[in-house]
């Protein structure tokens, strides 16, 4: 690196080190009836301990199997993907790479606490008819013959329409309860990039349904590590992360999401839109924070690792994985 390379790093880095984390919204409390009536974001989860976490929101019976046949290719976000139909015409997204993983099993937790989630399927082998020669993304990781390993399907609901995207300082439900728990959810999941294009907003039956549509960059590091594979679905870096950072007698603060090493100050855009992230895990209420805590205990440890069984990790990740998540949830409740 040359000196007025690294005289300009220093500054940069010297500026987003001072550069002050933006706020949290100074809105009141809404209750659940004040909720706009048509759209939803959470439905109490009656059931939360009879929950199967293996299969998730779509249980067994829309597991994805068959033939699948190439449909065209989604270049949205970083990983590659692509959409694909079954043998029965029901359109399929798929998902290549680091997020394939920890994607599944964010999904079952986020579903399991009531919230909504796409139905996800992780396949470790999967084959497709007709992929072309050449893919913008993931070439690499698909076999001449359409085969590859560890990906993650999507399914798209039948008369599902989707209306667009939600901003977090923007929607119906900001100071409620159940938004505040997402904030949480989002925490104890390690989902550090929340973006506001990774909510979405869909039609299903005349209800406006508001998720969170994109939860792979989860189970890793608090914030964007040295690279987006690190920070993802890594035991490692998820057991050694911190959670809860800082307790008021009437909020609480996550480290979840935090900003992005140094070395992304070479993107200082990206680098600043994620230090205006920060407020989202900040200043929650400790009565909302508890109360997904005491909600998501009802979950067992059978449950818990069902879901990493469901994604193919290992027994010794199942097991650490499942350790931290029950940990966190312990902590919540002690809040």
């Amino acid at each position: 690196m040359t000196r007025t390379r690294l005289h300009t790093f220093a500054a940069f880095a010297l500026i987003a080190f001072w550069f002050p984390r933006a706020a949290a919204p100074k809105k009141g409390t809404l209750t659940s009836g004040e909720i706009p009536a048509g759209v939803k974001m959470w439905e109490e989860p009656t059931d939360i301990a009879s929950r199967d976490l293996f299969y998730g929101p779509g249980g067994q019976k829309d597991a994805p199997g068959g033939a699948f046949t190439f449909e065209k290719e989604d270049l949205d976000g970083t990983n590659p993907k692509f959409v694909v139909h079954d043998r029965d015409g029901v359109k399929w997204k798929v998902k290549l790479g680091e997020e394939a993983r920890p994607e599944t099993v964010a999904s079952r937790l986020v579903w399991a606490a009531g919230y909504f989630a796409d139905e996800d399927y992780f396949l470790q082998d999967f084959k497709v008819e007709g992929m072309p020669s050449h893919l913008h993304r993931g070439g690499n990781l698909v076999a001449p013959d359409g085969s590859m390993h560890n990906v993650r399907l999507k399914r798209y609901l039948k008369g599902e329409e989707k209306l667009g995207e939600w901003q977090w300082l923007a929607d119906p439900f900001t100071g409620s309860r159940e938004w505040n728990g997402l904030r949480v959810l989002m925490a104890l999941i390690d989902n550090w990039d929340l973006k506001d294009v990774n909510n979405s907003i869909y039609n299903r039956d005349g209800i406006r349904i508001y998720l969170v549509s994109d939860l792979g960059a989860s189970f890793g590091t608090t914030g964007r590590s040295y690279t987006r594979a690190d920070s993802k679905g890594n035991l490692d870096a998820y057991q050694n992360s911190r959670f809860i950072v800082r307790t008021t007698p009437d909020t609480v603060g996550f480290m979840t999401p935090s900003r992005p090493a140094f070395v992304h100050l070479i993107e200082m855009p990206e680098y600043m839109e994620r230090v205006h992230m920060e407020w989202i895990g900040k200043g929650i209420p400790r009565a909302d924070a508890r109360w997904i805590g005491e909600l998501l205990s009802r979950l067992s440890s059978d449950q818990i690792q069902a879901a990493f069984l469901a994604a193919g990790y290992t027994s010794r990740e199942i097991d650490g994985f499942s350790a931290v998540v029950e940990k966190r949830i312990d902590a919540l409740k002690r809040l």
